[in-house]
């Protein structure tokens, strides 16, 4: 029989001449070929949507518009999950759970056009539904952001159905050398398409959608009064205690980008509007050109467990928010300063917070270079004394003044405070917990903060005794953490608890009461084990 006379109908059963048979059970091979199948149709369907994307904008590839969609989707104690287990590794997690779940259907769809192809397809469609209703729901989403899903869709329905009737054919009692090597090329072809395509369309976005070169053109006026260098008395000189600036490359970095913002400073533009009496528009050569500030502060994420390490300082520059508002001219009753990133974040950050008279700014630096791309370049906003989720939007490009009865920042919304200044906080970094050490003299060492209120006083408690005073390296500014270490003398050998607490600069005390992030952040005494050999 020819191979032009064998086919598969919507039901599956095998069409022979004018006789309607039955398949026969799959079996392993059959059910390890349609898996392949279909993974080779999903790899092909990725490809195809990433070539799009090239097109249509890196946020709008299937995976990350889906997996953006996903965050936006999950509940609040899914996403702390995701950041206390996987750290600043939780995008990469996530992307590889889309890209794990995309697999397995693909598997299960191929497995399932064996027998009920015209159903496979229907899932396989699916791929590309379910990528055009979550790229839909981007905030930036425009008619263009549909295609790379609705392409990826279209391949992956088509590679399925092409290799499935290949494999028909390869599995035919007429079957010989010919099906056999038409069917293996077509998946080392398609595995081979998929991969060059795949790979080489994530080069092609990365490459055509990169604002390193931008970044690095950019040179940073010198701010009007640049701050003296920090006193080597606010670094202790203990082994272990990371410095008093963190490096940029050590940052902490928490938000909900799987794709960075690539922004042209050429093309950025920043809009304040809402309830004042003359908008502004500002671009990046004009807000350069204002007089900018230099200003220590250490930003903190709400997310931050005690004792976490989503704590950052950081000397940056900028120009100085609040007489760009009173430029706008802020009219009665707007209490809320509603910010969105090029990527639609919005934060909601208290008006009075900006106009107060402490240093917030629109930064553009930061310890001496460009904003990094990941922490927001070309501009961030900072607001001291507030968590992030509520002050520190990157890649800002909108500022509406309005209030906090009328809208509702991204956190907010999902259960988070709508108020929340930094707590005081105090961390052990050295040693670490569970660490051994010699017995005789210890080093104890850390930081504490309380931004915008300052660090009066630190505290050790070793195994419950009595609170003991450590002692406090210089002081940058209030708006900065300050780093402590203590002298434990005669530590005896075994097994210890060792606990901090912090003063903050009104005479308060942090407090022992032990709270989780949600919804303003954590609250506790950080505690240590140190074993004493």
């Amino acid at each position: 029989m020819k191979a032009s006379e064998a086919r598969r109908d919507m039901d599956d059963a095998v069409v022979v001449g004018d006789r309607t048979e039955e398949p026969e059970p799959m079996g392993l091979r059959g059910i390890a070929v349609g898996a392949l199948s279909g993974l080779l149709a999903g790899g092909a369907a990725l490809a195809v949507g990433e070539l799009v994307a090239v097109f249509a904008g890196a946020a709008s590839a299937p995976a990350v518009a889906v997996g953006e969609w996903a965050i936006d989707l999950a509940p609040t104690a899914v996403k702390e999950f995701a950041i206390r287990e996987f750290g600043t590794h939780d995008k990469t997690a996530l992307l590889t759970g889309v890209y794990v779940i995309l697999a397995l259907v693909s598997a299960a769809a191929g497995v399932l056009a064996r027998r009920h192809l015209t159903f496979a397809s229907f899932i396989a469609a699916g791929f590309g539904v379910v990528g055009i209703i979550a790229a839909a729901t981007r905030p930036n989403a425009n008619a263009g952001s549909l295609f790379p899903s609705l392409f990826a869709g279209g391949a992956a329905v088509a590679v399925l159905r092409w290799l499935n009737r290949l494999a028909a054919e390869n599995d035919a009692e007429y079957a010989g050398p010919t099906e056999r090597r038409r069917f293996l090329g077509a998946l080392l072809g398609t595995a081979a398409g998929a991969a060059v395509g795949g790979f080489g369309a994530k080069s092609w976005i990365d490459s055509r959608y990169n604002a390193a070169p931008a970044r690095a053109a950019v040179k940073i006026p010198a701010p009007v009064q640049p701050l003296a260098a920090v006193p080597t008395a606010a670094h202790p000189n203990v082994s272990g205690l990371g410095p008093f600036f963190t490096p940029n490359t050590d940052f902490y970095r928490v938000d909900t980008a799987l794709s960075v913002p690539q922004l042209d400073p050429s093309k950025w533009m920043l809009r304040i509007h809402g309830m004042v009496a003359r908008p502004l528009e500002i671009s990046f050569e004009q807000l350069l050109k204002m007089p900018l500030e230099e200003h220590d502060l250490t930003l903190t994420c709400v997310s931050n467990p005690v004792g976490g390490g989503y704590c950052g300082n950081a000397r940056w520059v900028g120009a100085p928010l609040a007489p760009l508002l009173r430029q706008a001219g802020v009219k009665s009753g707007a209490d809320q300063i509603l910010s969105t990133s090029s990527d639609g974040m919005t934060i909601g950050t208290p008006v009075n917070a900006v106009l107060d008279g402490r240093e917030s700014m629109l930064a553009v630096a930061m310890n001496g270079v460009a904003l990094p791309i990941e922490h927001g370049f070309p501009c961030r906003m900072l607001v001291p004394g507030l968590y992030g989720y509520v002050s520190a939007t990157k890649w800002v490009v909108d500022l509406e003044l309005t209030t906090f009865a009328s809208n509702a920042g991204y956190w907010v919304a999902r259960g988070w405070a709508q108020q929340a200044p930094v707590k005081t906080a105090s961390r052990i970094d050295v040693p670490a917990s569970g660490a051994s050490v010699s017995a005789g003299t210890v080093t104890l060492a850390g930081v504490a903060w309380a931004t915008h209120r300052g660090v009066a006083a630190v505290e050790v408690q070793i195994d419950g005794q009595p609170w003991a005073e450590a002692t406090l390296a210089a002081s940058d500014t209030p708006d900065t953490w300050r780093q402590w270490s203590y002298t434990w003398q005669n530590a005896p050998r075994g097994k210890h608890t060792v606990a901090v607490r912090a003063t903050d600069g009104t005479g308060t005390v942090q407090t022992s009461t032990v709270q989780d992030v949600v919804p303003d952040g954590a609250t506790g005494y950080h505690q240590i084990t140190v074993n004493v050999v």
